[in-house]
C-alpha cells in the first residue's frame, strides 16, 4: 500500500505572489545564464532561496512578502497547458518516504552524493521540502481531479513569464485546494494506494528525503506524462571529422528527432542519421542512450566518466533542436546528437527490472520529462519520522 497525505505548508498568497515566486526547477537553472540572471533579479523569486547565497534571509523576505501559511493538510491539483491545446493534470501530495525494497517507490536512476547532500543541506537548512518530486502512478486518478478542476474556482491562474529563456516560458498553471479530509481528498487517498509510484524525476530529491529521515516527501503524482529525449552536445577527444569515415552515416536534409535505435548527428552545417548496429534484449542495454555511450563515445574519445564535464557535455532538451545546431555552429561544441526519447514502457521495464538488483538503473541523462513543474507553487513543511 502506497501511503499519501495531504500537505501543509507555505504557498503564495495570491495569483499575482505565484507568478512573482515561482520558478523552474533548481537542475535546469544554468549557472550564468539570461534565465538565471532574470530570476536572480525577482526579489520574490524561489531562486534566491533554492540557489542563491542567503537562502533563509530570503526565505524570511518572502514569507513577509508574497506567502501564506496553509496548515490544513490538503492535496493540490496543479494543471498545466502549453502548446496546442496540450495540458497535463497532476496532484501535490505528501508520499510515505520508504526504503526502496519495500517496492512502494520505485527508482529507475543511479543518484550522485553531491547532489543528495545539496538538497539534505538545504532541507534541514529551511526545515522545508522546496521542490517535489515526480512520480508516476498506474491509478485513476484523473478523472477526479478533473471533476475538481470544472467545479471549482482555481487558488491560482496564471502564465509563467521567463522571457523566452525557458521551457517553462509560456506555460498556462491553474492551481486546486483539495483538503484530504474531504470526499474527494478521501477517493484520491484510496487510489493511489492500490498500486506502486514510479519515480520519473526527482530522484536526487526522494533521496535526500530518506537519508534525511522525513515521513514524508512532497510529490508531483500524474497518470500520464510525456518523455522527451535528452539530447546532447559534445567534445570528443577526437574531433567528429576525424572519425566519421569509420561510420556508416547516411546525409539527411534537416536535424531532426531520429526513429528508435538510430541518432541524429548535426557538425559544420550537415546533418546525419545513424542507426545502431546491435540492439541487445536487456532492459538497459537496449535503450538509445545505452546504445550511444557504447557504439560512439570511444570512436570519440569519450568516457562515462566524462559525461558531468561541461567542456566535453552539454544537455538540452528535446524542443531545442535549433539552440543546438547554434552551439555547434558557433564552435562551442563540436557535434549535437539527438535521440528517439525514452517511452513509459522502458523507464517502468528497468524500474521493475532494478527491483530485484538495485545495480539495475538506466543511464544519466535518459529522460526529460516536459514540462518540468514550478517550484515555489507549494513550499512543505516536513517531519521527521
Amino acid at each position: 500500500m502506497t501511503a499519501i497525505t495531504g500537505l501543509a505548508g507555505l504557498r503564495p498568497a495570491s495569483t499575482d505572489a505565484a507568478r512573482r515566486v515561482t520558478v523552474p526547477p533548481y537542475d535546469v537553472i544554468k549557472p550564468g545564464s539570461k534565465l538565471e540572471a532574470a530570476l536572480q533579479g525577482n526579489p520574490d523569486s524561489l531562486w534566491h532561496v533554492t540557489l542563491g547565497a542567503q537562502p533563509l534571509p530570503a526565505l524570511e523576505r518572502m514569507q513577509a512578502a508574497a506567502l501564506v501559511e496553509d496548515a490544513e493538510p490538503c492535496f493540490y491539483v496543479y494543471e498545466q497547458t502549453w502548446g496546442k491545446g496540450q495540458s497535463r493534470l497532476g496532484m501535490f501530495a505528501a508520499v510515505a518516504v520508504t526504503p526502496y525494497a519495500q517496492g512502494q517507490v520505485i527508482r529507475h536512476e543511479k543518484v550522485f552524493d553531491d547532489k543528495v547532500q545539496g538538497r539534505l543541506a538545504l532541507t534541514r537548512a529551511t526545515g522545508l521540502t522546496l521542490e517535489p518530486v515526480f512520480l508516476l502512478t498506474r491509478s485513476a486518478i484523473t478523472a477526479v481531479m478533473r471533476q475538481v478542476a470544472a467545479g471549482e474556482q482555481p487558488l491560482y491562474a496564471f502564465t509563467s513569464d521567463f522571457a523566452g529563456q525557458s521551457e517553462l516560458h509560456g506555460i498556462a498553471n491553474r492551481f486546486w485546494r483539495v483538503p484530504s479530509s474531504s470526499p474527494r481528498g478521501q477517493e484520491l487517498t484510496r487510489l493511489v494506494a492500490q498500486h506502486p509510484l514510479y519515480i520519473a524525476d526527482g530522484h536526487h530529491r526522494y533521496h535526500a528525503a530518506l537519508l534525511g529521515g522525513q515521513s514524508h516527501c512532497m510529490a508531483y503524482v500524474v497518470e500520464q506524462a510525456g518523455i522527451q529525449a535528452y539530447n546532447r552536445v559534445v567534445n570528443g577527444v577526437r574531433r567528429f571529422a576525424d572519425i566519421a569515415g569509420q561510420l556508416a552515416l547516411e546525409k539527411v536534409p534537416a536535424f531532426a528527432t531520429p526513429p528508435k535505435h538510430a541518432f541524429a548527428l548535426y557538425h559544420r552545417g550537415q546533418a546525419y542519421v545513424l542507426k545502431a548496429r546491435q540492439v541487445p534484449a536487456d532492459v538497459v542495454g537496449r535503450l538509445d542512450c545505452s546504445i550511444l555511450e557504447r557504439e560512439l563515445y570511444p570512436l570519440l574519445g569519450l568516457e562515462h566518466s566524462m559525461i558531468k564535464d561541461a567542456k566535453r557535455f552539454d544537455y538540452y532538451p528535446e524542443q531545442d533542436l535549433q539552440r543546438m545546431q547554434e552551439v555547434v555552429d558557433k564552435g562551442d561544441y563540436d557535434l549535437a546528437i539527438a535521440l528517439s526519447p525514452v517511452s513509459i514502457e522502458e523507464l517502468i521495464a528497468v524500474a521493475d527490472a532494478g527491483m530485484g538488483n538495485p545495480e539495475i538503473v538506466m543511464p544519466e541523462k535518459s529522460t526529460f520529462f516536459a514540462p518540468k513543474i514550478l517550484s515555489g507553487i507549494m513550499l512543505y513543511r516536513h517531519r521527521a519520522r
